[in-house]
């Protein structure tokens, strides 16, 4: 059974994750005179502790950070980009899984370098109030032992086959020989020994030196298991930080973040959408049609372009995709029949839209979204990749490792259409993956903070995002409601608009008409899931989280 998204209200603050004691734990941080950093930084541990499946400190992300003015008279705030994505080791290269996709995917081998610990870090020495400690014990306590949430007793019985072959999984998950269900202990002891550790000495010591015992038990585990990750690897990675990509929605600032991440699609997409009417009920029907025809087109014209700006060798045909311009010269493609020039009222042919690369899924994640009374936002997605990350757990340390590396393209045979893997996106050493992740960030016309939102659910979350933005700014709704109203899906391939079953029957009809090849799944599914917080013009603070995921939010 699945309960609208409980909305959250308050006048100071406000934080929605996909676990309601994660959302408590963000606000009880805030209420002890945290900063939204700080919130983030606590709430982010705990997802990673209790819902293990989609991220954790073996993992990695991206998060866009607003910092308010200096002073009230000042309207310019400053929103920064803080990229904790995992790379590639430095033995990697674009033929390291041969053939075998499953090793991009499964095992040691498809381990990248977790980035989560260092962003956390990089972010708490430039914003964070509260100590460090603090804000990692909570979850150290945590981890000791918990109740079995529907949420992972769902993941459990849908993905955890697999730990029933080994001891390294079944000690946690199964140890009566059964996997846990929903209200059953669970314990995750040697990882809270782990996260004491990194409490005590810090990230950079408790987990990327060559002295921490946690760095030599992961990295032994990930050789073991025929991964390339070195202490060289560890000691060297490198947060990224940088100004947020910014565009504009009908004059208000959206903040996003950049390539790899899909923040410039974001962006294009709002571009394309900020010429037609969307409140219009008399369009509303065309309008459904226009928004598939532009994720078509942005799957095409931005996704299968981008790839890490750092080592992409035409920076331009990335620079380029969040801009008006860019958007001008897409727009023509878009067809509705309501210009002169524009005779076609339907969708089209896969070819229509050229297509160039294609470019491989991405999968599980976790989203977070804080502010604070002073107007500091965070806005937070951090992943492992697929559920339950690599399938390599560490009994030593208990950490869950991500299998990041499956987000590249790799080379070999083209897809049913002809196309093959982007060369944008091949793997190479130190090189960060594609994503469909897209934190933000948005701000009124007058500069104060107004919303700060992100999804998980791998290809869907910029779609997702894109919706909610839509739902609350042209269609003012509140912010549950505009987060639980059900959505649409199309990424070109495969040939299929991907509709919620619960989705208004005249849309339906709508797309139908046009040509589109319409499946509808179960809104149950949590395919997609957006947590948001939100604040209007008369200071009140709103919180809502995914009940696709059984998310609940905090505020105060």
């Amino acid at each position: 059974p699945r309960n609208p998204a409980y909305l959250a209200k308050g006048k100071k603050g406000g934080v929605a994750t996909e676990n309601k004691r994660c959302s408590d734990m963000g606000i009880k941080v805030l209420k002890a005179g945290g900063s939204a950093v700080d919130a983030a930084i606590a709430s982010t541990l705990c997802i990673g502790t209790m819902n293990m499946f989609s991220a954790g400190i073996g993992g990695g992300g991206f998060m866009t950070v607003r910092i308010p003015p200096s002073s009230p008279k000042v309207n310019v705030s400053e929103v920064w980009s803080i990229d904790f994505r995992e790379t590639v080791p430095a033995a990697g290269n674009s033929s390291m899984f041969g053939s075998d996709g499953m090793r991009a995917l499964i095992g040691g081998l498809s381990v990248g370098v977790p980035g989560e610990l260092k962003g956390l870090h990089e972010i708490h020495q430039r914003w964070g109030r509260l100590p460090w400690k603090e804000l990692v014990m909570p979850s150290a306590e945590l981890a000791k032992g918990w109740k079995v949430s529907k949420e992972l007793d769902r993941r459990l019985k849908w993905m955890g086959g697999f730990m029933l072959k080994s001891t390294d999984w079944t000690e946690i998950f199964a140890p009566n020989g059964t996997l846990l269900e929903a209200g059953d202990l669970i314990r995750r002891t040697n990882f809270s020994r782990a996260l004491t550790t990194i409490a005590e000495k810090g990230a950079i010591d408790g987990f990327y030196s060559r002295d921490s015992w946690v760095a030599k038990a992961i990295i032994d585990k990930v050789q073991r298991e025929g991964g390339i990750l070195t202490f060289d690897d560890l000691e060297k990675y490198e947060v990224k930080v940088e100004r947020a990509l910014e565009g504009t929605y009908r004059g208000k600032k959206i903040y996003t973040t950049g390539a790899p991440t899909s923040g410039p699609a974001l962006l294009h997409m709002l571009n394309l959408l900020e010429r037609y009417d969307l409140a219009s009920k008399s369009q509303a029907s065309v309008n459904v049609h226009r928004l598939v025809e532009i994720m078509k087109c942005e799957y095409i014209s931005a996704s299968t372009k981008i790839g890490d700006p750092t080592t992409a060798d035409d920076v331009k045909r990335i620079a380029e995709i969040h801009t008006k311009a860019y958007a001008d010269a897409i727009f023509s493609r878009i067809t509705d029949a309501t210009n002169i020039f524009d005779f076609q009222d339907t969708t089209h042919d896969p070819l229509y839209y050229n297509p160039v690369f294609d470019t491989p899924p991405d999968h599980g994640t976790t989203h977070l979204s804080v502010i604070d009374e002073d107007g500091m936002a965070v806005s937070l997605t951090s992943t492992v990749n697929l559920v339950f990350g690599s399938q390599v757990l560490d009994p030593v340390t208990g950490i869950i490792m991500n299998d990041e590396l499956g987000d590249f393209s790799l080379p070999g045979t083209p897809n049913a259409f002809g196309l093959y893997p982007s060369p944008y996106n091949y793997p190479e050493a130190g090189k960060r993956p594609l994503s469909s992740i897209a934190p933000t960030i948005v701000e009124y016309e007058t500069g104060d903070v107004q919303l700060a939102l992100g999804g998980s659910g791998g290809s869907r979350i910029y779609g997702s995002v894109l919706q909610v933005i839509l739902n609350h700014l042209d269609g003012g709704m509140d912010i549950s409601k505009a987060v639980e109203e059900p959505r649409v899906h199309d990424q070109l391939f495969p040939l299929e608009t991907s509709v919620e079953s619960t989705y208004k029957t005249w849309g339906i009809e709508s797309l139908k008409e046009r040509g589109h090849n319409v499946t509808t799944f179960d809104i149950n599914m949590g395919v997609a899931e957006v947590q948001a917080v939100a604040i209007d013009m008369q200071g009140t603070v709103t919180a809502a989280s995914d009940s696709r995921k059984h998310g609940i939010a905090a505020a105060y």
